[in-house]
């Protein structure tokens, strides 16, 4: 886990700016011991809008998955994370894509039933 992830994991937003202006870690690095997840898949799983967004303007990548094929969209619906699927869709992240076993975000937010984000993802 480089800085960067443990800074988001820990939702400390001025570590994450600090980290970011300095170029210390790469936004986009995948943590192989965490199956693949980027700073902005914790960022998005732990329902952190305002990372969410810093990620994305220092260079964090939304199209990025894990290991079994998830985007930062998957991590917000299992987690119920309302906020963070608006600020996804808001920077034209993808809404709809299937993971590794033909999982949408959608389908996520069914299994675990996050209505308000089931209606949104319906949208």
């Amino acid at each position: 886990m480089t800085e960067l992830h443990e800074a988001v994991a820990l939702g400390d937003y001025n570590r994450v700016e600090e980290i970011l202006k300095t170029g210390r870690c790469d936004p986009n690095h995948k943590d192989v011991d965490w199956h693949d997840r980027t700073p902005l898949h914790w960022a998005a799983a732990i329902g952190q809008s305002e990372l969410v967004k810093l990620l994305v303007d220092h260079g964090a990548r939304h199209c990025l998955r894990s290991r079994v094929g998830w985007t930062p969209a998957h991590f917000a619906a299992e987690s119920g994370r309302l906020g963070v699927l608006h600020t996804l869709h808001s920077l034209h992240a993808a809404m709809d894509a299937a993971d590794l076993f033909g999982d949408t975000p959608k389908r996520l937010a069914e299994i675990y039933g996050h209505q308000d984000c089931i209606r949104f993802l319906e949208k």
